[in-house]
């Protein structure tokens, strides 16, 4: 008896189902590099507007790329990415917020 050899995924974090999911992947990295920015950026005084705006769109980014998510390896980034925009959304609107003074003065 011949047994087909298989490799099993199961076990792994980064598991995928072979198949390409552009969509997905284009929104898990846009939702990093995003969170990334809003990270960096909250803790440079001066740049809350950055921070706020980019969380507030790498947050939204993620929550449809969580939405629409299929293998495990896409909402690991997306929920990376989602934490670091949220940090930096938060910290973003407790400098400053997204207008900043620039409305209602």
């Amino acid at each position: 008896m011949t047994q087909a050899l298989r490799p099993t995924t199961a076990g792994s974090l980064f598991a995928s189902d072979g198949k390409p999911h552009p969509l997905q992947d284009t929104l898990t990295v846009v939702t990093l590099v995003l969170g990334v920015l809003a990270f960096v950026t909250c803790f440079v005084d001066g740049l809350h507007l950055v921070a706020s705006w980019a969380g507030l769109i790498g947050l939204l980014t993620g929550a449809y790329g969580q939405w629409i998510s299929i293998t495990t390896r896409e909402r690991f980034g997306l929920i990376i990415g989602l934490g670091a925009s949220g940090v930096g959304f938060l910290i973003g609107m407790a400098n400053g917020g997204l207008f900043g003074g620039l409305i209602g003065g």
